[in-house]
């Protein structure tokens, strides 16, 4: 028997005295669905008053409360704790906290100073081996500009020595040149103007004139050159009867003898007394740095120059075999005293001018003229050959005692 069941029997009685609180039972026989008579059979049971079941907490909600309440509890002794202990630590609450925050910051700065500490020296490496790199880029740097500005400097200095040398050179041939003076020019176009027109006037020299005179010019140097070069007359040439008398030893190239001999005279002797044509190797070559040569001239002179000569450096196979200082000597050859040799003339060689080289005889104390048949060329040097030194040519100029 259900508990509704017993609720509405022991409420029967008094069905009467309640009115129906709204719950409807139904009958234990049929509960799902009730018949259509049954309210009209017993009107009643509608009208009793059922008793009010009393309300119950879910237990969800008990737990619940009980939990919130413990746990308000625990909140309560946790404060009450944490009081506590506020209180039993704030007795010194000064000196502990400086003790902690003071050893705290002391060993954060402590950190922070070997940080930076480490920090540093890895700088300080960084910036050595930076300068490292600079100070060697920089000597790098120095020592390549100091050998250009050293390359530019040397080359600059052989260019002006090149350009020194060749001043000189055009100095020395200004000097060996006869150039007609500025004086000298006046003076002919005054009397080529005076000749030809009767004034005197420079000015009225015409241009056509001064070519003229100066193709003249030309005309006579190229006669002179083909008057053996020099326009003058040599006593010393082997086809006007000169001859050589006597020589140093002569030089043998390779060790063997070239030619025979004549007495004590080697045969191409005679070179030195014929033109060379500039013909390099056809020379007399001597045998050392040092030697002499005796010419016999075609006839006794009064001698006013010596004129030596060498082959052109620009053509040579050995300039360093030109003569360099040399002595002339003139006698008399019948005279048998050597007191009557007389020093005609003491020059040096240039190999920077002429190949043909002219000097004048020294003058003589005495008024009476000195007279000659013989002359020795005497080379006292060389210009760097320890083997020999050739002779191309030697001249010899003045003019007959009779001449006058």
């Amino acid at each position: 028997m259900s508990s509704s069941t017993l609720e509405i029997t022991a409420n029967r009685s008094n069905a009467s005295l309640r009115k129906p609180t709204g719950i409807h039972v139904s009958p234990v026989k049929d509960s799902t669905k009730p018949t259509a008579a049954s309210p009209t059979k017993n009107p009643k049971l509608r009208k009793r008053t059922q008793v009010k079941k009393p309300t119950t907490k879910p237990p969800w909600k008990t737990v619940l409360s009980v939990l919130v309440k413990n746990l308000g509890l625990l909140l309560i002794l946790i404060l009450f704790i944490q009081m506590l202990r506020r209180l039993a630590f704030n007795q010194h609450p000064l000196a502990f906290d400086d003790a902690t925050v003071n050893s705290d910051y002391d060993r954060r700065i402590a950190d922070v100073e070997a940080v930076l500490k480490t920090t540093l020296k890895m700088m300080q490496a960084q910036i050595d081996l930076v300068d490292r790199k600079f100070e060697g880029g920089i000597d790098v740097l120095r020592t390549e500009v100091t050998k250009r500005i050293h390359d530019e400097h040397a080359a600059a200095f052989n260019k002006f020595g090149e350009f020194d040398a060749r001043v000189e050179t055009v100095e020395r041939l200004v000097t060996a040149a006869e150039w007609l003076s500025r004086d000298e020019f006046d003076r002919f176009v005054e009397e080529f103007n005076k000749g030809k027109r009767g004034v005197d006037d420079v000015s009225e020299v015409k241009l056509d004139e001064i070519r003229a005179f100066a193709r003249e010019i030309v005309h006579k140097e190229i006669g002179k050159h083909a008057a053996d070069g020099l326009g003058r007359v040599d006593y010393a040439v082997a086809t006007g009867g000169a001859k050589v008398l006597k020589h140093s030893e002569a030089f043998n190239s390779g060790g063997k003898v070239k030619s025979w001999f004549a007495g004590n005279v080697r045969s191409d002797a005679v070179k030195v007394l014929q033109p060379s044509f500039g013909q390099p190797g056809d020379c007399f070559p001597l045998k050392g740095d040092t030697g002499f040569v005796d010419i016999k001239l075609r006839t006794a002179i009064v001698p006013e120059a010596i004129t030596l000569e060498h082959v052109s450096k620009s053509v040579a196979f050995d300039i360093s075999s030109a003569p360099k200082h040399c002595k002339v000597f003139g006698w008399l050859y019948n005279d048998e005293d050597t007191q009557n040799e007389h020093l005609l003339t003491e020059f040096t060689y240039d190999l920077e001018k002429s190949v043909a080289q002219t000097f004048n005889v020294l003058g003589t104390k005495g008024e009476d003229p000195i007279v000659i048949d013989t002359i020795r060329i005497q080379l006292m040097s060389n210009h760097g050959s320890p083997t020999h030194t050739c002779i191309y040519r030697v001249r010899v100029h003045g003019n007959q005692p009779n001449d006058s």
